[in-house]
């Protein structure tokens, strides 16, 4: 790919789960063994689309039955058009509620389903943490090395003390290249993929850190763009034909792809998204000019509700990783500040991780996954470390503007977390 190089090109050998461990000097939250653990909870079977339990030790709350405490609320807030899309909760890979409301393009009427495709936002971030963790267990990557060691072109203090690690954890320093000053204007003339990952880093390399790289957190899209491009350096594919064959390919995720600007404006299967405007009215943000060609590694992959679950489920399955490093990759490494919870929600502790956003639910169960946000955007998938549900809500309307209001995924975070 244009614009990168490597300083150098060793081979070296796969890390044991000891000595990453020992490296990243773990906190002993993130060595809370099986209570921790993605595989899926022993004896459980799944259950059918009517909620009814068909096994397993995990029976489903009466609040996810049809009729029930959720499917009132969902369809509350869609009545009242505050809610369009998908929600799919699963258990065992089975679906257990699949509701869709709203419009995949208001144009046409052509309404969401469960096959509708959406634009997934920062849950992508998710699929270029798993593709930096399936080089780190391939030996291709160490999770201690610097931009320095696969990218050229940034100043000294970025090159060589920020690391993977930094990265992936938001403690780089580095920030938001949507943010520096005429990236949009640049971003709009390119009509490539390769041009979308090499323009985007060109204004990156220009980023001066915020704080010593360790000595702070900040959410970063910068930080996830550079790990792509360390991906496509040191695969040898491009980070778009990377994610495609060894992320999406693998866990089966069909639908899942990174879609172009014209696939989305044409194609009737993808939800156009309708952000509200100044004076309280939806719009199609596909006729402005809100989004760029292509996605990157920071965000705007697309697929349905069904290809997540399949991503979690392939996680769980070791598809995607074997199960040291997803213990070395899903377990907490920042402790982030938490947000006072909305009225009648449970307490909530939020951890950064190499990827996942995770949360401690009252102290005592954990959740995992990551959301997103754009105009008009709203992703978020959780899974559910130890049991085997999976909980995905895709929308196309915005994401809510109060950080402590209660979302579609809090309510079924606090009632999957109940039991």
């Amino acid at each position: 790919m244009g614009g990168m190089t490597t300083s150098h090109s060793s081979t070296r050998r796969p890390w044991s789960r000891r000595s990453l461990l020992g490296t990243l000097a773990v906190a002993p939250a993130a060595t809370v063994g099986g209570a921790w653990a993605l595989t899926e909870a022993a004896g459980a079977t799944g259950s059918d689309r009517s909620g009814a339990p068909r096994g397993g030790d995990s029976p489903v709350p009466p609040a996810l039955r049809k009729g029930g405490e959720f499917d009132r609320y969902l369809s509350g807030l869609a009545a009242k058009d505050q809610f369009s899309g998908t929600v799919l909760v699963a258990r065992g890979g089975h679906p257990v509620l699949s509701r869709s409301y709203g419009f995949t393009d208001r144009k046409t009427r052509v309404r969401n389903r469960a096959d509708t495709i959406f634009c997934l936002a920062s849950v992508t971030k998710l699929f270029t943490a798993t593709a930096v963790a399936q080089l780190v267990a391939r030996g291709k990557l160490a999770v201690t090395d610097t931009i320095g060691e696969h990218l050229s072109g940034f100043s000294a203090p970025v090159a060589d003390k920020v690391t993977i690690h930094h990265l992936l954890t938001h403690t780089s320093g580095l920030g938001d290249f949507m943010q520096d000053k005429g990236y949009f204007d640049a971003a709009k003339t390119w009509t490539t993929p390769e041009r979308m990952m090499d323009g985007t880093l060109e204004f990156i390399r220009k980023e001066q850190l915020a704080f010593e790289p360790g000595a702070g957190e900040r959410y970063s899209n910068a930080g996830y763009h550079v790990l792509g491009c360390i991906v496509q350096q040191v695969s040898g594919q491009s980070y778009y034909q990377y994610v495609q064959r060894h992320v999406f390919g693998a866990a089966g995720m069909t639908d899942a792809s990174f879609c172009t600007l014209p696939q989305w404006q044409s194609e009737r299967r993808i939800a156009h998204p309708y952000p509200t405007d100044s004076s309280g009215k939806r719009h199609d943000a596909l006729s402005t000019d809100a989004f760029v060609f292509i996605g990157d590694p920071a965000g705007n992959a697309f697929g349905t509700a069904r290809d997540l679950v399949r991503f979690a489920r392939a996680l769980a399955a070791g598809s995607l990783l074997a199960a040291p490093y997803q213990e070395v990759f899903f377990t907490p490494k920042t402790a982030l500040k938490p947000l006072p919870p909305p009225p009648g929600a449970p307490s909530m502790a939020e951890y950064g991780s190499y990827g996942a956003q995770l949360r401690l639910i009252d102290g005592r169960r954990w959740t995992a996954g990551h959301s997103g946000g754009a105009p008009g955007v709203y992703a978020n998938v959780d899974w559910f470390p130890g049991t085997d549900w999976t909980a995905v809500v895709l929308s196309n309307y915005d994401a809510p503007r109060s950080p402590t209001a209660p979302t579609v995924d809090l309510k079924l975070r606090t009632i999957l977390t109940a039991s």
